[in-house]
């Protein structure tokens, strides 16, 4: 392969070494994958093999990992969790311009003549040591209350879901940052060499997800979501072509190898390094996936506790039991989607199914974590990207009604890894519409999730044309009172 010097003044090491000839052998490369290729960290420390960055974790952490339920459509707060039984009084009449306070509608009901308030029709009790209310909706959930952290009071600016979900997911409202799970994997590298540090699932059928919620923006591209499928090959493209037995796919991995690094040489191009690795993984995943998704050998009674929908691939709950698999052979951060509560109308009905779905998986998770010694070090997070509204959108009947988005307050709770079980932070007006106590970000829970697996999230920062970025933006604090632990001045 011939090769010509370029401008001595845009030379890099790298690509002086290729130009003349004197080659880079595979050792010498995969060194430098080690070092350079896995982009730059903070003040410019480069990642590690393992694709973390040295001096990382900052603390001990709490959590190894984190099993992220995104419940993609924004659950109603207001049915599952904040019971304001007050409404009573208030049912059917128009939310007080005082408790609006001019906020922002969405296009659904921004038409609208009145905002007639919506008391939940589902009945709410305490449970559990802690005391936790939750809607008889939720009666798996109601039964590990006590391990359950809820976030009552947390808000975020975006209104509509796209935006929102990816606000959530990246710290911001527009494309182009990596998302939360990339960030991990990027400072704190994988554990368990044959699978993915970062693994996605999808179940349902509500809002359209896009790609970049689990990709990595400017970072390199080796570090985002691997997604598993429930039809053909749970990763695109893990088994052997037709024709190609595992030896010959094996010496062609290697010669392809061999080929991208003669043109990472002339190139010093990072995504070329990221398919190598991808590459090789792929190879590697043809026998740790298919052990990974094999649930024969699970005993009877785990399928019993993830509820009968735990047999069938590709649902919520047999998701939820691969999330644990996953937990148990080292996967950093593993998120799952569950699209099934974006309820414009119907939503007593509609709500009933999403629960059905999702209560006892949810809860099955966090029981099996702990019994199994791994909830401890394993922060699990059951979220959406925004709240329901108090008021009615469409017609209010005495058994029907529907919400529209609220980002102004809503409630996620949180499990394990360093989170305070059996505690309830933040509060909200008689109308669950406001705020009145311990306010909680976005970029604050981001933050707390950091901090738990042992980052700064101050200090996790990729350089992108000429500015440190960082998934918390400019903003973001731990939310100390819902630790276990003292998470250290000004964090």
């Amino acid at each position: 392969m011939s090769r010509r010097f370029e401008d001595p003044l845009n030379l890099t090491r790298r690509r002086f070494l290729g130009a003349a000839g004197l080659g880079i052998g595979a050792a010498a490369l995969a060194e430098l994958l080690q070092v350079d290729l896995l982009g730059q960290g903070p003040d410019g420390v480069s990642a590690s093999a393992t694709g973390g960055l040295p001096g990382l974790p900052h603390f001990a952490p709490k959590a190894k990992r984190v099993i992220y339920m995104f419940q993609s459509g924004a659950p109603s707060q207001l049915d599952l969790f904040d019971y304001k039984p007050q409404l009573a009084r208030a049912q059917g009449t128009d939310l007080p311009e005082s408790i609006r306070n001019g906020q922002r509608l969405t296009a659904m009901t921004a038409g609208q003549a009145s905002f007639p308030i919506a008391q939940s029709i589902f009945k709410f009790a305490q449970h559990g040591q802690s005391g936790a209310w939750l809607s008889e909706l939720l009666p798996y959930t109601a039964k590990v209350a006590d391990d359950l952290c809820f976030i009552k009071s947390m808000h975020t600016e975006q209104i509509n879901h796209d935006p929102a979900v990816t606000f959530a997911q990246t710290g911001f409202q527009l494309s182009g940052r990596p998302s939360l799970g990339a960030w991990v994997s990027y400072g704190l590298g994988t554990v368990n060499q044959d699978l993915p540090a970062f693994v996605v699932m999808i179940t349902g059928n509500g809002q359209s997800l896009a790609e970049r919620q689990w990709g990595t923006g400017f970072i390199p591209s080796r570090y985002q979501g691997v997604k598993l499928r429930s039809v053909g090959d749970p990763v695109l493209y893990v088994s052997d072509p037709a024709g190609f037995d595992k030896a010959q796919r094996e010496r062609f991995i290697s010669d392809l190898g061999k080929l991208n690094q003669l043109e990472f040489e002339a190139t010093n191009n990072p995504e070329i390094a990221t398919r190598i690795a991808q590459y090789e993984m792929a190879f590697r995943m043809q026998a740790s996936v298919p052990e990974l998704t094999d649930l024969s050998k699970e005993a009877e009674h785990t399928f019993e506790l993830y509820g009968p929908d735990s047999r069938k691939p590709g649902t919520y709950a047999a998701n939820c039991l691969l999330a644990r698999r996953l937990a148990e052979r080292g996967v950093r951060f593993i998120q799952l989607y569950h699209r099934a509560w974006d309820h414009h109308s119907g939503l007593p009905k509609a709500i009933r199914t999403a629960c059905a779905q999702a209560d006892q998986p949810s809860a099955a998770l966090v029981q099996d974590l702990k019994e199994r010694g791994l909830l401890d070090e394993t922060l699990v997070i059951w979220a959406g990207e925004f709240g329901r509204t108090v008021y009615s959108q469409g017609k209010l009947t005495a058994d029907d009604y529907g919400r529209d988005h609220h980002p102004r307050a809503f409630t996620i709770w949180m499990a394990g890894g360093g989170v305070k079980p059996g505690f309830t932070l933040g509060e909200t007006d008689d109308y669950g519409y406001n705020i009145t106590q311990d306010p909680v970000h976005i970029h604050d829970l981001n933050a707390t999730i950091l901090r738990c697996l042992g980052i700064d999230h101050r200090r996790l920062t990729y350089k992108n044309q000429g500015r440190q970025f960082r998934l918390t933006d400019t903003a973001g604090r731990v939310v100390q009172k819902a630790l276990t632990f003292e998470a250290g001045s000004g964090a």
